[in-house]
């Protein structure tokens, strides 16, 4: 990661060097690994699907690494790779506030980028906008360090992210390629739309110029508009406020005009999932909704103990023989008290039209929880790419020098059992968006909405 931990010698004016901290001990750092090896094994809820060999090669592998690790941000990334290895979005490790504040992710001072997975490419989409005339909206980034970009963001990128889904993880690689501690240098190829080339040498480090270009859409809690006189428009961009249900009730009762509906979903990455159940209660007139189903390892030892001398014959019409073959595997699981939401004693208008629910890659978490409450309404159709894939309820956890770590505890599924941790929910019509879409302003999935409704009754 020789490429990732660079730091400049000289300073030039438009950058401040750091000194990355050095504060961690061998010993420190073997407790570290430890403590987060330890509390996966006891606690992660998908322990069961790890290759536990494999896992603890590796830990006996990062044992003598991390001890030759030469500062803490080093050491950091060494953790972030180990836990990465369990393709989790909720368990992964949180770099403290010392380290934090000098990562920049595309920003070399005098050039700032917002890089965007589109079709499998690297693609500049944004730039800051005293830039916009040097490098074209559009432009593909080539090479790394002289690297094909694919090639390094599998090497250099992609072992580091911690995220429960593939296409999560072509998205992000993509996003945080250039991501790196303060004075970290890179030399980029970049390919313009008009099929040009050129080298760029940059550093990271602060770009104090705020403006964007194209401007950065500034996205409300609550987004409602008519597209024409039946289609009614409605973003939820999160749950993590109460404050929607106030805009909600100041838009309810023109959205009762509503002959059809869009819910854009696409920005909202999740918050308090019962905001998104009392959201959608006013969207159906089922009087019973059904949300995620939840479980949690049960770990009893002495189970685990005789589990180990009990073959998957003995479980057969033995509880006791199944609950200790099953805790030895690390499959054994607590499911919590679940009951459908009843709302039939509440006097609500409620909108139930034809309905498109508009999903992608980031939609995540809550709104998620909002999709399996939705998942048997015949009215509603999604659209869009796959979500986000990820939730739970994490455990989190001190580690030397201010790290924190977090550990998935919790699994949700439908109410069926059916999975939708490291898949995403999957949309009923698919549409992607091509780089011709955004080089053209063209929203696909917001347009095959519109053609979709057109043709409903």
């Amino acid at each position: 990661m020789k490429n990732l931990i660079f730091i400049l010698l000289i300073c030039s004016a438009n950058l401040v060097c750091a000194q990355i901290p050095n504060t961690i001990s061998n010993e420190e750092k073997i407790y570290g690994l430890s403590k987060f090896w330890q509390e996966v094994n006891y606690n992660f809820v998908y322990l069961s699907k790890v290759d536990k060999q494999a896992w603890d090669s590796l830990y006996l592998a990062s044992i003598k690494e991390v001890q030759t690790t030469k500062n803490d941000y080093e050491y950091y990334r060494k953790l972030q790779k180990f836990s990465a290895f369990l393709k989790d979005g909720h368990t992964n490790i949180i770099l403290p506030k010392s380290i934090y504040d000098n990562i920049f992710n595309a920003s070399f001072g005098d050039y700032k980028f917002k890089i965007t997975n589109i079709e499998g490419k690297a693609i500049i989409t944004g730039i800051n906008d005293s830039k916009k005339n040097k490098i074209a909206i559009g432009s593909e980034i080539t090479k790394v360090n002289g690297i094909p970009t694919s090639q390094y963001i599998e090497t250099y990128v992609k072992p580091y992210i911690a995220t429960s889904t593939p296409h999560l993880l072509e998205d992000l690689s993509i996003q945080y390629m250039l991501e790196g501690y303060l004075g970290t240098a890179y030399t980029l190829e970049v390919k313009s739309p008009d099929g040009k080339t050129k080298n760029l040498e940059l550093t990271l480090g602060e770009t104090k110029e705020e403006k964007m270009y194209p401007a950065e859409e500034k996205r409300e809690l609550l987004e409602f508009k008519w597209l024409d006189e039946k289609v009614a428009y409605l973003a939820f961009n999160s749950f993590s406020d109460w404050d929607i249900m106030d805009r909600f009730d100041e838009i309810q009762p023109e959205l009762t005009k509503a002959e059809k509906l869009i819910i854009d979903l696409r920005y909202n990455g999740g918050g308090d999932s019962r905001v998104a159940r009392e959201l959608f209660k006013y969207l159906t007139k089922d009087t019973k909704m059904y949300g995620a189903k939840s479980q949690s390892r049960l770990h009893i030892p002495s189970y685990k103990a005789w589990g180990k001398y009990v073959n998957a014959s003995d479980t057969l019409k033995n509880e006791r023989m199944k609950q200790s073959y099953l805790t030895y595997q690390d499959a054994y699981f607590y499911t919590f008290p679940y009951e459908a939401y009843e709302t039939s004693n509440l006097d609500i208008t409620r909108i139930e039209v034809p309905t498109v629910l508009l999903i992608g890659h980031m939609t995540g978490s809550a709104a998620e929880d909002f999709l399996i409450y939705a998942d048997n309404q015949e009215n509603m159709t999604k659209i869009g790419e796959a979500t986000y894939g990820s939730t739970g309820q994490p455990y989190v956890f001190d580690l030397p020098g201010g790290a924190f770590a977090r550990v998935c505890t919790k699994k949700d599924t439908y109410a069926n059992g059916k999975e939708f941790v490291g898949y995403g929910i999957q949309p009923d019509i698919e549409v992607k968006k091509t780089l011709a879409d955004f080089m053209e302003n063209i929203d696909p999935a917001l347009q095959k909405a519109i053609a979709f409704l057109s043709n409903s009754n």
